[in-house]
């Protein structure tokens, strides 16, 4: 795994062996899932949600990219820990990571971001309600995209805030934006 640019780019983050509940999102997937970010949206400066943190590979990059404030969602101990030290070994000072549910958070949060990603486990059974609580929670600012990742067998198309979708094998990113 590699931050793919910015001030840290080309710079390997090497997980733990052994992640039960954690899928980091491919180097491919990642490459063009940020390539549509930075056609669309200037990192530069924005604050950033980031649920089921996982790794921090998604939050790692958007710092690297220049994002002023990040918050990621990570209830594992393990990766928790993970990402503490890989954000302090890396001097992004800028992450805050919160152990927490991410339905939990979600339901508490009072803040509103530029940019929100959700890379939830594929077997999440409530990964349907994740748009839909977004928006009625009010979480993104005016103008602002959720992106999620997920699997084929999830399709948000009709979802009211639906932008569009990229398909990278069983990976794919859905893309709502708040209007």
């Amino acid at each position: 795994m590699r931050i793919i640019s910015g001030t840290h780019g080309g710079r390997k983050i090497n997980p733990p062996a052994k992640m039960p509940h954690t899928r980091p999102t491919t180097d491919i997937a990642k490459e063009g899932l940020f390539n549509i970010i930075g056609n669309n949206i200037a990192i530069e400066g924005i604050s950033t949600l980031d649920l089921f943190g996982g790794t921090g590979c998604i939050s790692y990059e958007l710092a690297s990219r220049g994002a002023a404030s990040l918050t990621i969602i990570e209830k594992d101990p393990k990766m928790y820990d993970f990402i503490k030290q890989t954000a302090a070994q890396l001097q992004f000072s800028q992450i805050h990571i919160i152990k927490q549910e991410v339905f939990s958070f979600i339901e508490t949060c009072k803040e509103q971001y530029d940019l929100i990603f959700a890379g939830p486990p594929y077997a999440l059974t409530t990964i349907d309600d994740l748009p839909r609580k977004i928006f009625e929670k009010g979480l993104l600012k005016p103008g602002g995209w959720f992106i999620l990742e997920h699997t084929p067998r999830n399709d948000y198309k009709k979802f009211e805030h639906y932008r569009s979708e990229r398909n990278y094998g069983t990976t794919i990113f859905s893309f709502f934006i708040n209007k």
